[in-house]
């Protein structure tokens, strides 16, 4: 892709984590207009967000007004606006319900594409334009057993997921995704493998950052420390403990490798703000992720960006499509692949030899600084959002 020269005005509109303020900072300073829009009517996800520039609060008096304000303000304002999450191409729910009620959904989409407006999208996972049917065929052990929403159409259906991917491809001019899930409505040419969009901040996930003495794990330093994690974990985990995490094949099998005399022991946390979790994260020996997904999330680019070791499963079949677009990370990769039959020996091997553990989390520190760093994301979407400027 050529860019072009000028820079101009972007908006991320809704939050991703902390991927889009991390990357509006760093996109400064190369020269573009960039502000973070939070419109999250629910403030319990604030524990996800690292900042923001504007705030749409959903009620009070003039709410509507005030919303209305601010999108003539943003159409006359930015170049690229840039939207992530499934259903969150929206400037805010109070906006997306006016102008479907008056108008159509996604009508004031369609106004900002028709002043000129680019618009980008973030993927954000497995039934993001995806059918659950389809998702489900990945695999002899589908991932879906062991999602709760499985059975909650609401959430995750054929046709939500797919009705979702037909609304996101008519509207988005170029969309970015990271994992190779390349099916139903991902199999089209605006849909790219652009690992710097999730990116972290490399002095904030520091290897050496202090971990202030309340923080501190009690345990021995001799004692291998097994990190395992899980976000919205009441909601996301059945009544059995399954949940797609693989919480429920980790904790058994850490119980049992403590019963044979190994001295390791899990480090588990849930619904814990991302800036407290970093301090047990670094003092993690091992970080164990999913193993019937495929693929990773937030927990393992942090802990790589924090230099440890991840055990994660890396889909075959994903890994292969992504080698198109981006060979070099693939081939980088330093996540040490695992599936719940060869977990164990996967994990009692780095239990056992920690220079192994320590190379591998080298690796990982300069993996996830050249491909997840705040520079290394605006590195490569400085290019593409210029190339939208001039197309």
């Amino acid at each position: 892709m050529q860019a072009s020269g000028r820079r101009g005005a972007i908006l991320f509109a809704g939050q991703a984590y902390y991927y889009s303020w991390y990357l509006s900072r760093a996109l400064r300073e190369l020269g573009w207009q960039a502000d973070v829009l939070n419109w999250d009517p629910n403030p319990a996800n604030d524990l996800y967000y690292h900042g923001e520039d504007i705030r749409l609060q959903p009620g009070g008096r003039f709410a509507l007004a005030r919303h209305l304000a601010f999108l003539q303000s943003a159409l006359r304002t930015y170049d690229i606006v840039h939207f992530s999450n499934m259903h969150g191409m929206k400037f805010s729910p109070l906006l997306e319900d006016f102008f479907a009620r008056r108008f159509s959904p996604g009508a004031e989409l369609r106004l900002a594409k028709r002043l000129g407006k680019k618009l980008v999208y973030t993927n954000n996972g497995c039934h993001d334009g995806v059918a659950q049917s389809s998702f489900a065929a990945w695999g002899d052990r589908p991932v879906c057993d062991d999602c709760i929403w499985r059975d909650v159409p609401s959430v995750c259906s054929d046709e939500r997921n797919l009705a979702w991917g037909a609304f996101r491809n008519e509207l988005a001019d170029y969309q970015i995704l990271l994992g190779g899930n390349r099916v139903d409505y991902n199999v089209d040419p605006r849909v790219h493998e652009v690992p710097g969009f999730f990116c972290l901040d490399e002095t904030f996930w520091d290897p050496d950052l202090l971990v202030p003495t309340n923080h501190r794990l009690p345990l021995a330093d001799s004692t291998v420390k097994v990190y395992h994690a899980v976000g919205n974990m009441k909601t996301r985990t059945d009544a059995s403990g399954r949940n797609i995490k693989s919480t429920h094949i980790w904790k058994p099998l850490i119980d049992d490798l403590r019963a044979e005399g190994h001295d390791v022991e899990l480090v588990f946390f849930f619904d814990v703000p991302n800036t407290e979790l970093r301090y047990y994260q670094a003092q993690a020996d091992i970080v164990v992720d999913m193993l019937t997904y495929g693929w990773f999330g937030a927990t393992t680019r942090e802990a790589l960006m924090l230099g440890k070791p991840v055990i994660c499963n890396l889909r075959g079949e994903w890994l292969d499509q992504m080698r198109r677009e981006i060979p070099e990370y693939v081939d980088e990769l330093p996540v040490v692949h695992a599936t719940p039959e060869t977990a164990r020996e996967v994990l009692l091997d780095l239990v056992q030899h920690p220079e192994k553990r320590a190379e591998i989390g080298r690796r990982s520190r300069e993996f996830a600084v050249k491909w997840h760093s705040a520079r290394a994301g605006a590195a490569q979407l400085d290019p593409i959002y210029r190339e939208l400027l001039v197309s």
